[in-house]
């Protein structure tokens, strides 16, 4: 890898510059005015729950205030995305606005990397990027600022440890994340470097039964074929392993398959050989668990139902529709557009990309809804949903 190239990984300075245009974006005076009436409000018939921990996580915050203090320090310079900066439309389409330039993903420009010039600037997203893009973008010379989220660098220093050691990474995650490719890349950095991304526990429950020898190499394969690192092995491959994940995912159910996959290896190699085939580290960032704790709390006053705010290709934002589920119905709106009337109201279905309209949502009578939002939403859409709310109503 080239070192002519410098990374920029901090502030440039420039936070009070760009203040009030990211207020004038994202902030909330409704929403400020929800917590400091404990988190609630009475409108006519309704009154809104607001969890106690929504929206912008630090990371988030960081990779954004980034982006624009970048546009202010280079305000004549061509600026990329290599994709998404995070998962949400308004964030993304204001830093269209900004004149910064997306090289992939659903707000690609139709550029490539061969396309960057010495003295471009180029911005990396919060989920990082891949290995190869990196030295790829560093061989343009171009000036790089990187704003992956401290929380995913921390599971690249897991996955690359386990890769030293010779531990096959099993990854609780979506294998077409930006983050996970992220992460699967940096296993790639070691000779002994493997992955096997795992989507759920069902999936899991294969990988245990192909180590416990229920499953043949044809059934492994058939499963995992294209969420496994180049030439993996399973009959080699899992013979030691260590876990990691998406930040992003269910914090529970990433418990749960480390839990399953720890037994599936004591019951093939042991009790006495466990501690030199298996290695687990929790690497759920803290901002994950405290909104989905926070949507399981909220769900316990015996809600009527909960509108789930984020981007419909936001990974944590649906998990916490899946929470919310259990306890009551849940609808996943990206925005106020979404809250079509009173009787319908457009969303994404859980577990599913496709996006529905769906009749009688919101009862008649009084009503408790419960509001939250995922880790990339910010503050002035979560309350463009609720005024929404409030005037169908």
């Amino acid at each position: 890898m080239s070192e002519q190239t410098e990374i920029i990984r901090k502030s440039f300075g420039l936070k009070e510059e760009i203040r009030p245009q990211l207020e004038a974006s994202y902030h909330s005076p409704l929403i400020e005015k929800i917590k400091a009436e404990q988190f609630q409000m009475r409108s006519g018939r309704m009154t809104l729950y607001l969890a106690e921990e929504f929206g912008f996580c630090y990371g988030v915050d960081r990779a954004i205030d980034y982006a624009y203090q970048t546009r202010a320090r280079f305000p004549g310079k061509r600026i990329f995305l290599t994709n998404e900066i995070i998962h949400n439309p308004r964030v993304n389409a204001k830093l269209q606005e900004l004149g910064i330039q997306f090289l992939s993903g659903r707000y690609g420009c139709g550029g490539a990397i061969d396309q960057i010039r010495e003295g471009d600037v180029v911005l990396m997203p919060a989920f990082g990027t891949t290995v190869s893009e990196l030295e790829a973008l560093q061989k343009r010379g171009c000036v790089l600022v990187d704003t992956t989220c401290g929380s995913v660098m921390s599971v690249w220093k897991r996955v690359e440890s386990y890769a030293r050691e010779g531990f096959t990474s099993i990854i609780h995650g979506k294998y077409d994340h930006e983050e996970t490719r992220a992460t699967c890349s940096r296993a790639l950095q070691y000779p002994e470097g493997r992955f096997l991304v795992v989507r759920d526990k069902a999936q899991a429950d294969r990988v245990c039964s192909y180590i416990e020898g229920r499953v043949t190499d044809e059934e492994f394969f058939a499963e995992f074929a294209t969420s496994v690192s180049p030439g993996f092995d399973p009959r080699r491959d899992l013979e030691r392993i260590g876990c990691a994940n998406q930040t992003t995912m269910l914090s529970s159910e990433s418990l749960e398959i480390a839990n399953m996959l720890q037994a599936s290896m004591e019951r093939r190699f042991g009790a006495d050989a466990l501690a030199g085939r298996f290695r687990h580290f929790d690497t759920i960032c803290s901002a994950t668990q405290e909104r989905q704790d926070a949507v399981l709390k909220l769900t316990r006053r015996g809600l009527d139902l909960m509108i789930v705010v984020g981007g419909y290709n936001s990974s944590n934002t649906g998990h916490l529709v899946e929470i919310s589920l259990e306890s009551c119905p849940a609808y996943h709106v990206e925005d106020a557009a979404g809250i079509l009337s009173s009787e319908r109201i457009r969303h994404k279905k859980v577990f599913s990309p496709e996006i529905v309209e769906t009749s009688g949502w919101l009862p008649a009578g009084e009503v408790r809804i419960g509001v939250t939002a995922g880790a990339s939403t910010p503050n002035r859409v979560i309350e463009e949903v609720i005024g929404r709310i409030l005037e169908v109503a």
